[in-house]
């Protein structure tokens, strides 16, 4: 989750229910408990910028994102998020690398007040 006026991202909670109904019943929760203006999703890629299998599946999930909540949503490149906390796996490597996708989405997209 972020704070767009202090362009501050943290972490909130790691969603790893299997099936789309329950993942999406669970992100629908979190959408009423926070409200959100727009959702913001990392994009994978290679290291030289092309596509690959997570790619669109990436892709497919954000469209599915808008259809079902009908909030905009912003790709944002996440090819080295992982790579800027321990090698560690897990939901704690997964909320910490979506953290930095969402404050590189305030660093770079976000004007400053």
């Amino acid at each position: 989750m972020g704070n767009g006026v202090l362009r501050q991202a943290s972490p909130l909670a790691v969603i790893s229910s299997i099936g789309n109904d329950v993942r999406f019943a669970e992100i629908g929760a979190l959408i009423k408990q926070w409200e959100p203006t727009l959702f913001v999703v990392g994009l994978p890629m290679h290291p030289d910028g092309t596509p690959h299998e997570m790619t669109a599946r990436c892709r497919k999930f954000a469209n599915q994102l808008n259809g079902r909540f009908n909030l905009p949503v912003v790709l944002v490149d996440e090819r080295y998020s992982s790579a800027v906390i321990s090698a560690k796996r897990g939901d704690v490597i997964d909320d910490r690398a979506a953290s930095i996708i969402l404050q590189q989405y305030f660093d770079e997209y976000v004007p400053s007040n």
